[in-house]
């Protein structure tokens, strides 16, 4: 799986890319600066892209800016923000953008398995969807809520599975069974009016309300 990194830090940077390579990732570059982010991926073309969001030459957004504009030219840009805080401007714009698949938003703060972090890359880059708890906790403190239509167990299921849980990994935190699980998502599908469609899309429609709904 071949990787472009973008991360201001020399020490993080190289960091992160002999993590990655040690676990089977190929890092085609490891940048340090938004420009050149840009160009790497232009000429690369990855299938993954992991960025911070605090890049030079101001550290505020520019990391986060560049990897919006990216999934605007190529929404199939699999792109992973890891960060040490949330950026709300753009967080919202950059988790909406290429039908929210291939996308994640992840805190440094809380990577406390190095395995579990590597899983998460891996299954944004087939597609899947990936947000940090503390993203989706400040994204639902921000304007209106559209979701009261949803029971407070109907939230905190479309809260996990906007983390990026399975079913099964709902179940055992909420101690619930499987089955329990499915009727909730059921009924949080039903109640947003989303379209018949292929399970997997429905759910990624599902965490696009819901984060939309909280900026």
């Amino acid at each position: 799986m071949r990787v472009v990194i973008a991360e201001d830090s020399v020490l993080l940077r190289e960091g992160l890319a002999g993590l990655l390579t040690r676990f089977g990732f190929e890092v085609v570059a490891a940048v340090g600066d938004a420009a050149a982010l840009v160009a790497a991926v232009r000429e690369h073309r990855p299938d993954l892209t992991v960025t911070d969001v605090r890049m030079p030459p101001g550290f505020t957004d520019e990391g986060l800016r560049a990897a919006v504009a990216l999934r605007a030219a190529d929404p199939d840009l699999a792109v992973v923000a890891l960060s040490q805080y949330v950026q709300h401007s753009y967080a919202g714009e950059l988790l909406a953008s290429g039908q929210g698949r291939a996308i994640g938003y992840l805190l440094k703060d809380h990577i406390a398995d190095v395995a579990e972090f590597v899983d998460k890359l891996r299954r944004v880059a087939e597609g899947g969807t990936v947000v940090d708890p503390e993203v989706v906790r400040q994204l639902m403190q921000r304007g209106r809520d559209p979701l009261g239509r949803l029971s407070a167990r109907e939230r905190e299921v479309l809260a996990l599975i906007a983390e990026g849980h399975s079913n099964a990994a709902i179940a055992r935190i909420l101690i619930l069974t499987e089955a329990g699980v499915g009727k909730h998502i059921g009924s949080v599908l039903t109640k947003l009016h989303l379209p018949v469609s292929d399970d997997t899309n429905r759910r990624v429609l599902a965490v696009l309300t819901y984060l939309r709904g909280q900026q």
